[in-house]
């Protein structure tokens, strides 16, 4: 790891990210010194519905934005998203196909933070949302294009969204009021 991005993620505290960036670091050099193939999926932030009994953070950020609170992950402006049956496709794909190789950006899209609210408030207008009052551009793209070479698509942001705030209120994470 590039020793300016470890003391980025220091400094800002970024342990999950740096778990991640390590254990893919470690991955790609045991698979040059053993010859085993490593295929890695990369996923942006994931959301869609939920199998475990208990809310990610992910999730959480989600619920968040339907509950009306302002958070952290407004400041970036813009939202990186795949759906998890998306990167569970993603998956199998790398695993199916053996010309899978190297590293794969896994990402449906990229929305403004305040577009992705708007969408929110066309779709569940019931729900109090924090304003947003900016607009961003992203400052940089991630690109599935690799991944899309293989054969994967994805869903509509739509039916993302409209799947996971119907799994949310199935499951009685959200109130309706």
């Amino acid at each position: 790891m590039p020793q300016l991005l470890f003391i980025f993620i220091y400094l800002v505290q970024m342990w999950y990210e740096f778990a991640k960036t390590v254990a893919e670091e470690k991955a790609l050099e045991y698979s040059k010194s053993s010859g085993l193939d490593v295929v890695v999926v990369c996923p942006s932030l994931i959301f869609g519905p939920i199998l475990q009994s208990t809310v990610n953070g992910s999730s959480l950020l989600f619920i968040n934005f339907l509950k009306g609170k302002r958070m952290l992950v407004m400041s970036y402006h813009i939202l990186y998203l795949v759906d998890v049956r998306d990167v569970a496709d993603a998956l199998l794909l790398v695993y199916e196909k053996p010309e899978a190789s190297g590293r794969y950006i896994c990402s449906s899209y990229w929305i403004e933070t305040c577009d992705f609210l708007g969408k929110l408030k066309s779709m569940y207008p019931h729900f109090p949302y924090p304003d947003c009052p900016y607009e961003a551009k992203p400052y940089h793209q991630l690109s599935s294009e690799k991944l899309k070479q293989l054969g994967w698509t994805y869903r509509t942001i739509e039916e993302s969204i409209r799947d996971n705030v119907e799994d949310f209120l199935e499951k009685s994470l959200l109130d309706v009021n």
